[in-house]
């Protein structure tokens, strides 16, 4: 079965940097795109960043030029590298990998960044 398991939000002031990991278990199937998804208090979810197998990258216009997604295939990983982070970042963030015959999502890591 199928497990994602993200780490690193927290807390952080604005202009400061916070780096997200979202790590797949229990399939050696390939993944095709990883992304990462964010969802503030009383929005619709939004797609942040998406690296697709063959790396190539697509970036939600508020977050281009600040935000890096990469991935780490061996270790069926995803990163998502914040820098210049801006109160309106707040948010919980979600992975979600395409592992061709379904989407999985990850349980969601709040990141808050205060004024």
């Amino acid at each position: 079965q199928v497990q994602l398991v993200e780490s690193g939000g927290g807390l952080v002031q604005a202009g400061g940097s916070l780096r997200l990991s979202c790590a797949a278990s229990g399939s050696d199937d390939i993944i095709r795109d990883m992304g990462w998804y964010r969802q503030a208090p009383g929005k619709q979810r939004e797609l942040v960043a998406v690296i697709a197998g063959s790396g190539r990258t697509y970036y939600g216009d508020s977050v281009k030029g600040r935000f890096t997604v990469s991935r780490e295939n061996v270790k069926n990983t995803v990163y998502l590298q914040m820098n210049s982070l801006k109160p309106e970042d707040t948010a919980v963030y979600y992975c979600k990998l395409d592992f061709g015959w379904r989407d999985y999502w990850g349980q969601g890591t709040q990141v808050t960044v205060s004024s």
